[in-house]
């Protein structure tokens, strides 16, 4: 099972960040892309791990900017009831065992 970084809104909906994989995707590292938007090493690491709580518009813009992307290829909204059907299904899995 992946485990991606999700920070949790009101009403148990959620922001899943996929800040990494599209890093990955585009060879960037957190230091390279530290370096070529000249933003802290931490402000990368909180948005790769998803530590935030408040979204910065300039920093996704500068992110898409340098890693030739979308807003929506960084952020993506999960309703809450995507949410309660994967806890569900945790639940099911893991009484099942």
């Amino acid at each position: 099972m992946r485990v991606e970084p999700i920070s949790h809104c009101s009403h148990s909906s959620s922001i899943r960040f996929k800040l990494k994989e599209v890093m990955e995707k585009e060879g960037f590292s957190k230091s390279k892309l530290s370096r070529e938007t000249g933003f802290r090493f931490e402000t990368i690491q909180g948005y790769y791990l998803g530590n935030i709580s408040r979204v910065d518009l300039f920093v996704l813009s500068e992110f898409c900017r340098v890693l030739h992307c979308t807003i929506s290829d960084i952020l993506e909204y999960i309703p809450s009831s995507v949410i309660d059907a994967e806890k569900e299904v945790a639940s099911i899995t893991t009484s099942s065992l």
